[in-house]
């Protein structure tokens, strides 16, 4: 039973952790931010773009950060005694 406790509370930390983390992207003047609990934090446009550039260019930004975001929670929690993968 302790051990659960124990796991539980490594799992805390580690939730705790991960959503500190961000990973920003910016491309011709367009920012993203992304938390590591995958939540976009901040978007920031560039009003010199048309419709159709900013629509690519923020698809671009939000597929990195995610990317980006995905690979510091990975080697976190591979990072992590209990949870390694």
């Amino acid at each position: 039973m302790f051990d659960k406790l124990k796991q539980l509370k490594q799992f805390k930390e580690l939730k705790d952790s991960l959503s500190q983390e961000k990973a920003e992207i910016e491309k011709k003047g367009i920012k993203i931010i992304i938390n590591g609990e995958m939540e976009i934090e901040e978007i920031h446009l560039n009003p010199d773009l048309n419709k159709e550039e900013q629509e690519e260019t923020l698809k671009a930004c939000i597929n990195e950060a995610m990317k980006k975001v995905q690979m510091v929670v990975a080697k976190k929690i591979s990072q992590t005694p209990g949870f390694g993968i």
